[in-house]
Parts: structure tokens; C-alpha cells; sequence
């Protein structure tokens, strides 16, 4: 791990020194997620895929209809026609 003080430049820029860029095999033009902490600033990598969380699926299905209660939401689904017929069309 390298410690290194920069300056932070008129226009809000930071450069990252070549070696620490180098030790992380950070290449031009990789994405970088800046977090606030209670401790300062965390530079990190932005993840090639960005694993989704459950909150991060809220509102992700949309219903055109009217609202459902929870008991109609929670009522068991009886798909054993359906997948008898799916399973007839694979013979």
C-alpha cells in the first residue's frame, strides 16, 4: 500500500501519481466511485457489474391494474396445468 499527498487543483482535479495508478492497475478512462466517510474521502473502482441489492429492485415490476391486496398478492399459484402442458410439448 503507497500513501502519497496531492493538491487539489482551481478546478476540483486530482491526480492520481503513475506508480499508485500502476500498484492498482488503474488504466485511462476506468470508472471510479468517490464516497464520503465519516473518516474523509474513499476512492475505489466502480465494479465492471454492479451486484444488485434487494432495495435496488423496488418498483423494478410494474402493475397497469388496480392495487392488489396482500392476501390476493400472497395466494398460492396453482401452475401444475400449465407445466404438465409445457412438459407435454418437450415429448
Amino acid at each position: 500500500m503507497s500513501s502519497v499527498t496531492v493538491t487539489l487543483s482551481s478546478r476540483g482535479q486530482v491526480e492520481i501519481p503513475e506508480h499508485i495508478r500502476a500498484e492498482l492497475h488503474w488504466q485511462t478512462g476506468r470508472e471510479l466511485i468517490l464516497e464520503t466517510t465519516p473518516a474523509g474521502l474513499l476512492l475505489k473502482p466502480r465494479p465492471a457489474n454492479k451486484a444488485l441489492r434487494l432495495e435496488d429492485l423496488r418498483g423494478f415490476l410494474k402493475h397497469a391494474g388496480p392495487p392488489l391486496s396482500t392476501d390476493a398478492l400472497c395466494a398460492p399459484v396453482d401452475i401444475g396445468a400449465e407445466w404438465d402442458a409445457a412438459e407435454s410439448h418437450g415429448q
